[in-house]
């Protein structure tokens, strides 16, 4: 079928630091790389180089960074006809990376914010179909397409990152899988009024979570019970796009009918595998190279 990823596409200014920079405090670095990135065309990315079809629905700016943004995409075929070039300029990120692979990351969303869920025609969320969604598009838009999505009968899974905006419960529990890290799953379980664990979560809404917890793996509250998956251990080098990476692998793994076991399992061995590699959609492996770890443990 297909994975629909409606979202953020930027170009991201990567700079690799021997400490990150305190309030206040300025840190040189050797250089920096321009690579594709912003959380929707990472996870697009993710997806495709998994072997889903992959459509991004999102929007950039008639400027130089635009090309930057998208090459990630183009790169790994992503079908980009639902693509908006808008007035506004193209998203832009400042990512700074410490010794240790974690990162702080500056947004100017631009384009971003005029993204619009219209831009998804209504015969691409027929059954069968996977939406994708994150939170570095208007929440106003995610809400229309969750419950566009939801009446046509395509399976939607929103990644709630960054947390920073609310979505009504109603849109949270019409939701096939809300998708969390520990410090999102704080935020939504103050708002529901529960604890920050994905079996809580799960109670209050009705809807299955996934709680990523980094080198932690991943927590999975569902219908049929509480899952854990443990992390594949690796050396992280940038850790900056492994959520995207679980998540678009995830979303491509249901594509194809795995059973959501299964498509976790494949999530936590793609996002290892991307912390071993700087940049984010550039970091995302092949279906190969997931193959390959997974049939090595």
């Amino acid at each position: 079928m297909t994975v629909i990823v409606f979202g953020s596409v930027t170009a991201d200014l990567v700079f690799s630091l021997p400490e990150l920079p305190r309030p206040g405090h300025t840190v040189l670095g050797p250089g920096y790389r321009a690579l594709p990135g912003g959380k929707g065309a990472n996870q697009a990315v993710a997806a495709a180089r998994d072997g889903a079809r992959t459509v991004f629905v999102g929007a950039v700016g008639a400027d130089a960074m635009a090309d930057i943004a998208l090459s990630g995409l183009r790169g790994a075929g992503v079908d980009l006809s639902r693509l908006a070039t808008v007035k506004a300029p193209t998203a832009c990120a400042a990512v700074c990376v410490g010794p240790d692979g974690g990162n702080q990351i500056a947004v100017g969303s631009g384009a971003n914010l005029l993204a619009s869920a219209q831009q998804i025609d209504d015969t691409m969320l027929r059954p069968g179909a996977v939406l994708l969604l994150q939170m570095e598009v208007p929440p106003a838009e995610v809400a229309v397409a969750v419950m566009r999505a939801r009446s046509r009968g395509a399976r939607v899974i929103l990644n709630l990152a960054p947390a920073a905006a609310d979505l009504p419960r109603d849109i949270l529990a019409a939701l096939d899988l809300l998708v969390v890290n520990e410090h999102e799953a704080m935020m939504v379980a103050r708002r529901l009024g529960t604890a920050p664990d994905a079996a809580a979560i799960r109670a209050a809404l009705g809807t299955d979570v996934a709680l990523t917890m980094g080198a932690s793996g991943v927590t999975a509250a569902t219908a049929a019970g509480l899952f854990r998956y443990p992390a594949f251990p690796v050396k992280p080098v940038d850790t900056t796009g492994a959520g995207d990476c679980w998540c678009g692998v995830l979303a491509a793994a249901l594509d194809r009918s795995l059973p959501l076991d299964a498509a976790m399992r494949r999530a936590c061995a793609a996002a290892a595998i991307a912390c071993t590699r700087p940049g984010a959609a550039s970091a995302m492996p092949t279906g190969a190279e997931t193959d390959a770890l997974l049939a090595s443990r």
